[in-house]
């Protein structure tokens, strides 16, 4: 299918508009007042969606779709889970929660029908709130929810993360609940939890149409920068700020994490390769940043901030001295909501972006607006009126 001229079922075609932000935008703060108004937007939008996207069933469909029809769906560890379908109490908690809440929205009715959800603790808005008119009946779960918490919601369906299943899941098991885990950290799992969560939610054919476009949104970038020559591929260094008891440390992922899977499939040369064979971040010196000293640097910033923290860094003498910086490589990662660097959906937007940087005569002729538009409208339904109401204001990094 062709996404540039179709959009997924039930939602209207991606348009073209004017710019939405210059180099440098600076995000804005989303006031109540301002989630009210956007919740009564968009609860238009989820309407025309829900009843667009998914199929009128005939009679005996109908009268299975009434009474729930069990369904057995192997999940991201290859466990048989039997559940009835649709599920119409969903819950999704514990750690990273985003990513899979951010997945879930993407399939019209889940959010109605999800009845706890773990507190957003990233950016300084929230993209599930925004984008739900229903969001307060929601109950907030926090990051450490225990299995009692989550079993009072009495949830017919529940999706977490396979990382939290000793501590969250397992009981839940126990106690009788249907947990479905996913991973979604890769590319290629991304593509498998799609389907799967399509089958368990009874959407099967969104859930192919959404790995559809990931996956050929993906094959669009890599087509072009897997012919790359590697003397041409930028050295690159992806470091993330992160503040805490008043010191600033500045940190490289693991090889084996999407941030770096991202450099490479953009075109780029992640020098950090092999210096953090963990499972987390691993902090970094000055003295070691400045002897890789990269063609490119890219700054992250979970808390919304890497435009105004590039800036200040890029101004301090030692700074200065770095290649990327006297080139004016020096990047800040590009976020709505939430940074578009990690296994959240917004990694779709965070490889076009990268591969725009180091490669920007293999995209001539296609703006990168053109493809966050489609993005929003093929996950969202978001379309012209509500792009410019929801998306746009908080639009912040190095966007052209």
């Amino acid at each position: 299918m062709d996404y540039t001229r179709t959009s997924a079922p039930g939602f209207c075609q991606a348009k073209r508009f004017s710019s939405v932000s210059s180099r440098s935008v600076s995000s804005r703060s989303v006031s109540s007042r301002s989630v009210s108004s956007r919740r009564a937007l968009l609860a238009g939008v989820w309407l025309l969606a829900g009843l667009l996207s998914v199929p009128f069933p005939g009679p005996g469909q109908l009268q299975a779709s009434e009474s729930g029809t069990p369904r057995t769906v192997r999940d991201a560890l290859n466990r048989p889970v039997t559940l009835t379908v649709p599920p119409e109490r969903i819950v999704t908690a514990g750690r990273a929660m985003i990513m899979t809440a951010g997945v879930l929205w993407a399939f019209p009715g889940v959010p109605d029908r999800t009845v706890g959800l773990g507190r957003n603790t990233q950016g300084p808005a929230n993209f599930l709130e925004v984008t739900h008119p229903r969001y307060n009946e929601i109950t907030l779960l926090e990051r450490t929810v225990g299995p009692e918490q989550v079993a009072a919601l009495r949830p017919d369906l529940v999706v977490l993360k396979s990382g939290v299943r000793e501590s969250l899941g397992r009981p839940l098991e126990r106690l009788g609940f249907p947990v479905l885990y996913v991973d979604l950290e890769t590319p290629e799992q991304y593509d498998r939890d799609l389907i799967m969560l399509g089958a368990a939610l009874d959407q099967e054919e969104r859930g192919r149409e959404l790995a559809r476009f990931f996956r050929e949104t993906t094959r669009a970038v890599t087509a072009r920068t897997a012919g790359v020559p590697r003397e041409e591929r930028p050295s690159s260094l992806l470091i993330y700020h992160r503040q805490a008891g008043g010191q600033v440390s500045f940190n490289v992922p693991p090889d084996g994490w999407l941030q770096t899977r991202l450099v490479e499939m953009a075109g780029g040369t992640p020098l950090w390769r092999g210096a953090n064979p963990g499972g987390g971040w691993s902090t970094v010196s000055f003295e070691q940043i400045a002897a890789w000293d990269p063609d490119t640097i890219i700054l992250v910033d979970y808390g919304g901030e890497a435009p105004s923290l590039r800036d200040g860094l890029a101004r301090q003498p030692r700074w200065r001295q770095l290649r990327a910086v006297q080139e004016d490589r020096f990047y800040a990662m590009p976020r709505d909501y939430y940074s578009w660097d990690q296994p959240d959906v917004r990694w779709l937007l965070g490889l076009q972006w990268l591969a725009r940087q180091f490669h920007p005569r293999l995209f001539t002729g296609e703006p990168l607006e053109e493809e966050i538009r489609l993005f929003f409208s093929t996950l969202y339904g978001i379309e012209s009126r509500s792009f410019e109401e929801l998306i746009a204001p908080v639009l912040a990094g190095d966007l052209p």
